[in-house]
């Protein structure tokens, strides 16, 4: 299917590896000129250098800046002026007991998973408003509405991004702007195979068993029983920043494998 996003400047940010990458390149197989965000230069171009070879008739830039810096944002802009999506998935999570968390800890969560998306943000929806199209997306996590108590300072902030979309699709009312967050639930990115190694490397559960005692222990309400790819959340990214989404906004997309309880 032919999603209408070819040549659409689409940002995606912490597109190095994860969910970003898989977004940022089923985004270029759409035909989207992508711009990959990264903290290291040598890392962004890679990754640049590989969409480019996959997907010729694009044009992929990088853009290897900390946008939780205030300084490096500011030349992000001098840089990518406009974009037509703008997709904020930098985030950092990290197993945490809530009583060892210090108060400087919670602030970088802060920085990194609420303030960098929101400078982002501010920044580009004026534009958007101005040309009368644009997508602007969160990658939140179903931690953000069922917090797991494991990593409490990483839920408050994807609460944050929930909050905050739907303020700023307040702002687009009757146009062709629209807002969104989108809630993966667990999904087997670089971070979570580290993390399944942290969990299980002293026991003698063997490697091949790793996934599914993890989503059977703590994950168990889990329809699929399985961790989601990130090439399945770069998929629904991809629609969701199409021109062909253009009958929601401020809505919390959830993609979590029907972990989340509905109520009817």
């Amino acid at each position: 299917m032919d999603l209408g996003l070819k040549g659409k400047v689409s940002l995606i940010t912490g597109s190095t590896k994860g969910i970003g990458k898989a977004i940022a390149i089923e985004m270029a197989r759409e035909g989207a000129d992508v711009i990959i965000n990264g903290r290291k230069k040598e890392t962004v171009d890679q990754v640049v250098n590989e969409i480019k070879k996959k997907f010729p008739n694009t044009n992929p830039q990088g853009a290897a800046y900390d946008i939780s810096i205030a300084e490096e944002r500011e030349e992000l802009f001098k840089q990518i002026p406009k974009v037509d999506v703008l997709v904020n998935n930098r985030g950092i999570f990290k197993p945490m007991n809530y009583f060892d968390i210090s108060e400087e800890t919670w602030q970088h969560f802060i920085d990194v998973n609420f303030y960098s998306g929101n400078a982002l943000a501010k920044f580009y929806l004026p534009k958007m408003l101005k040309q009368d199209f644009g997508r602007i997306i969160f990658i939140a996590s179903e931690e953000a509405v069922m917090p797991s108590g494991e990593m409490p300072q990483y839920s408050l902030t994807k609460t944050m991004n929930l909050s905050l979309a739907k303020s700023l699709s307040k702002l687009t009312v009757g146009t062709h702007v629209t807002v969104n967050t989108i809630m993966p639930g667990s999904t087997l990115t670089e971070g979570v195979e580290q993390m399944l190694v942290d969990m299980y490397k002293d026991s003698d559960l063997p490697k091949d068993q790793w996934e599914s005692d993890f989503m059977k222990n703590h994950r168990p309400l889990s329809q699929i029983q399985r961790l989601i790819r990130p090439a399945e959340v770069g998929r629904f990214t991809a629609f969701v920043a199409s021109p062909y989404s253009s009958s929601f906004s401020g809505e919390a997309l959830r993609l979590d494998g029907g972990l989340v309880p509905t109520l009817y």
